[in-house]
């Protein structure tokens, strides 16, 4: 994987993923632009790119505003596409305002892009959540998409425009799923961000780790590190013989394994409370993400096992916690300030 002097455009680069990214194309000799909308709630966060500060351009516009930057997508020789809200619960919450930062303002960013920098290689971070409750496990790409949650139907729309215009010979674009990433440079004073970084901010602040019901749910969750290796394979692949691929991790475990291993390095307890009922209509039970394609096209695998992860985790920001950590910082998943209209749907089960 050659980036030395490669021009890339990473959108949502303050992020958690994208930072794990940017500071590694840096560190391949890329010169990388970052686009971030710095949106409350959606994980931007500047010190993420402490280590690089001087060695990246970042560009503070929302993606739908992509004609205001047109000159950094005209230069651009990889795009690595991961703006986006990724909380379920906040799309339940202000579906309208997901649907702007996953759907409106990924379509507006890719009307320009293709017509700026036709053909470029796009990576898109998609979502295992497009598969809905799935019906076999290991789940593979030819799975039926049925999302739960506006969120998941919102990200599969984007995903959508992404593949169809590829086939429209417009952009050379591929899509990986993605499922339950850990690792340094999470948003951890974000609520509803996802389980993991709840469990790892809970367990920094010396608090128990709550699990809904038993935490029989299985996954098979994936470091950053090894996540930003699968973007960096699909950006240089000279050739994609498909364009869909799911990044998991290396090992299979139930949410409350997954659990019981953070609360024992970090010197917490596990407690057990009844499955909430806003929780609960948009869970999926179980997942596994059947990795072989990705394995055979792009020789890609997850190495990282979670014990080793969640103990460099949990080290990184014990070192790095003023940056991350907020003791004032409410820890209910109440809506972010947004811009736009927010609406609050309350779904009632038949």
């Amino acid at each position: 994987m050659d980036y030395t002097n490669k021009a890339v455009l990473v959108t949502g680069g303050l992020g958690f993923i994208g930072s794990n990214l940017t500071i590694r194309l840096i560190e391949l000799g890329a010169r990388v632009t970052v686009v971030d909308s710095c949106r409350p709630g959606c994980g931007g966060n500047y010190a993420n790119l402490k280590p690089i500060a001087d060695r990246v351009c970042i560009v503070e516009k929302d993606l739908g505003e992509a004609h205001e930057f047109r000159e950094v997508l005209r230069s651009a020789e990889i795009v690595f596409n991961l703006a986006g809200e990724v909380s379920h619960l906040h799309s339940m919450m202000a579906p309208e305002r997901d649907l702007y930062i996953n759907t409106v303002a990924q379509l507006r960013f890719l009307e320009v892009l293709r017509r700026e920098r036709p053909g470029v290689r796009v990576v898109y971070a998609g979502t295992r959540q497009v598969y809905g409750v799935p019906r076999y496990l290991p789940v593979d790409e030819d799975h039926p998409a049925d999302p739960v949650d506006f969120n998941g139907v919102h990200k599969y729309a984007a995903a959508m425009y992404h593949l169809m215009l590829t086939r429209m010979g417009l952009l050379d674009a591929v899509v990986l799923r993605l499922t339950n990433v850990y690792g340094p440079r999470m948003a951890l004073r974000i609520p509803c961000q996802g389980v993991l970084s709840t469990f790892i901010r809970r367990a920094l602040l010396g608090q128990p780790l709550e699990i809904y019901d038993s935490g029989e749910q299985l996954r098979d969750p994936v470091y950053v590190d090894d996540v930003v290796d699968a973007f960096l394979r699909a950006g240089a692949a000279p050739r994609l013989p498909r364009r869909d691929y799911n990044v998991g991790g290396p090992e299979v475990m139930s949410l409350r394994q997954m659990a019981d291993i953070i609360a024992s390095a970090a010197g917490v307890p596990v407690i057990s409370r009844p499955f909430p009922p806003d929780r609960k209509q948009i869970d999926i039970g179980s997942y596994v993400a059947n990795t072989r394609r990705i394995c055979s096209d792009l020789g890609w695998t997850a190495v990282t096992h979670f014990t080793d992860g969640i103990r460099r985790c949990l080290t990184w920001y014990r070192e790095h916690s003023s940056d991350y950590l907020d003791l004032a910082q409410p820890t209910h998943c109440a809506m972010p300030e947004h811009h736009g209209r927010r609406r609050h749907l309350v779904l009632v089960s038949a």
